[in-house]
């Protein structure tokens, strides 16, 4: 976002410190011509406003090409950028056609009540009584890949296979679904399976006004009892920015009426519902809360009251890897009993393990419900997650090093020789500071720097940055804008990939100052702050 003039007058610093006939030494000299030749090439893509907009899209490569191949140079910055939209749209429609989106989830449901309900007088005669029995007694797989067959229409093909005490089937089905404009959609839905008959159905989804739309969903269900009809219908609207509203009408099997409140914001998610229907009606109310943390962490609890009894349920889920999500919930109620349910979201896939424990309300079975799973993430995550994380970071950093090596090397030989060339023009700005009582910058470093005790094993890497932003003080001030300070003149990049910070140990009208910036933080100094300013002892 830089202006003209703040380009030139950068352009006219830059030149006045690397001219070469500033410098006599022949090995500083030649040195100043290349960073000059930089410096004016850089001024010639940034004054131009064609030249400037075909960088800020495309970077040097787009500079590059023979004929520009991609658009017209002679195109103002306006349609330029159009034209890279146009591009980019292009793209993702080629991207559209080869994604699969696959979905799917497995659930592996375990009988652990023999843990709790035990009976002893049942097993006094069977060989190995004294071990609790734990069994796999219901499974559920399903598995769902779209394919896109051109910018409006997409097939989806889906199927699932369920057992349960040694019964099970499974089923397939085929959906085809078109967008017909900005405000809706419609699916057709075909399907087959061995414990019921063929099913077509027909889903249509339409925005009413910007902040309300309906989804009705009829299907057909063929079975030798004969005939099943269905319809769902759901009507929402938004309350506010965070809250919808939604009514919901089912008919035909398990006919019901439901409407529900859902606020979703940034550290919370409320949900208050209430259903009317057969054989189920009921109540119920949940809360989340969203911890803004690096893991994503998110506590719950819920309330759910109705003629099949009450459940309450609460639990917690975290993010412990770049595409996982682990959650367990504990499930007290009457008269289900207790149940704990863990699940585990990779990508787009799903693992659910609901594990029941007992019929009965047993305080015993709630404590290692809850405990249990705590116990053993905390030691999982201490002694397996953390040290494979850490050192899959520790990989991905080695290779980014590597494959920047050569050119931070350049990097840091541009430094350094900036620095060199810098060191007269330096001489001369702190001989005026001084003379006004203004800034000098008595010791500043960039770089990685390690102050928590819990991280007292990493290795300290940083530069030594004084002189390159002594050179940047003008009238007394330095001011930094909101980007990397690895690309400002007599700086280079460390610890390629790490976090990097700005230290800075300066002094303004003789009193001692001390400041430390993030890399990506604006800084303007000097200020007249509390925690700038160091001890008189200092």
């Amino acid at each position: 976002q830089a202006s003209q003039e703040e380009l030139k007058a950068a352009y006219r610093r830059l030149c006045m410190l690397y001219h070469p006939d500033k410098h006599r030494d022949p090995e500083l000299k030649t040195q100043a011509e290349r960073l000059f030749n930089l410096v004016h090439q850089a001024y010639e893509v940034l004054s131009d406003p064609q030249t400037r907009a075909i960088y800020d899209i495309y970077g040097r490569r787009g500079l590059e090409m023979e004929g520009w191949e991609v658009v017209e140079r002679k195109r103002t910055a306006a349609e330029i950028r159009e034209e890279f939209e146009r591009l980019q749209r292009e793209r993702e429609e080629r991207r559209l056609q080869q994604r699969t989106n696959p979905k799917g989830t497995i659930s592996v449901g375990i009988d652990a009540t023999d843990l709790f309900d035990r009976y002893d007088e049942e097993y006094e005669d069977v060989p190995g009584s004294s071990f609790p029995q734990i069994e796999i007694n219901k499974m559920h797989i399903s598995q769902s890949i779209e394919a896109p067959l051109t910018s409006t229409d997409t097939a989806i093909l889906s199927g699932n296979l369920s057992t349960q005490n040694g019964n099970g089937g499974g089923s397939i089905n085929i959906a085809l679904r078109r967008v017909t404009s900005a405000k809706g959609w419609g699916e057709l839905e075909f399907g087959a399976g061995d414990l019921h008959g063929p099913l077509f159905g027909l889903k249509i989804f339409r925005n009413l006004t910007p902040r309300c739309f309906i989804t009705t969903n009829c299907a057909l269900q063929f079975s030798s009892r004969g005939v099943r009809p269905g319809l769902t219908t759901v009507l929402a609207r938004n309350l506010d920015k965070n809250t919808m509203g939604y009514l919901q009408w089912r008919w035909g099997i398990q006919s019901a009426m439901n409407t529900s409140i859902v606020r979703d914001t940034k550290t919370s998610h409320f949900t208050v519902a209430m259903q009317l229907g057969i054989p189920h009606s009921f109540m119920m109310v949940s809360y989340q809360h969203k911890f803004q943390d690096e893991d994503q962490t998110r506590v719950k609890g819920s309330l759910k009251v109705g003629f099949f009894g009450t459940i309450v349920e609460y639990g917690a889920e975290r993010k412990i890897s770049r595409h996982s999500v682990l959650g367990a919930t504990v499930s007290v109620g009457v008269p289900q009993g207790v149940s704990l349910k863990i699940k585990l979201n990779r990508a787009s896939q799903t693992y659910f393990f609901p594990v029941h424990l007992t019929d009965q309300l047993l305080p015993s079975a709630v404590f290692y419900a809850t405990v249990g799973p705590l116990v053993i993430y905390f030691a999982m995550h201490r002694l397996v997650i953390k040290p494979y994380l850490r050192a899959q970071k520790e990989r991905e950093l080695e290779k980014q090093r590597e494959s920047t090596a050569s050119d931070i090397l350049q990097k840091k030989q541009e430094a350094e020789a900036a620095v060199r060339l810098m060191q007269e023009s330096v001489r001369r700005i702190i001989e005026a500071e001084e003379a006004r009582m203004g800034l000098i910058v008595v010791n500043a470093w960039y770089g990685k720097f390690v102050n928590d005790n819990s991280r007292k094993n990493e290795k300290v890497k940083v530069i030594d940055v004084t002189v390159p932003l002594q050179c940047l003080v003008k009238d007394s001030k330095l001011i930094l804008t909101e980007a990397s300070k690895a690309g400002l003149p007599g700086f280079y990049d460390p610890c390629v990939g790490e976090e990097k910070s700005l230290k800075v140990l300066y002094q303004f009208r003789g009193v001692l100052h001390q400041v430390m910036s993030a890399d990506n933080e604006a800084l303007r100094i000097p200020k007249q702050c509390k925690w700038h300013r160091l001890p008189s002892t200092f």
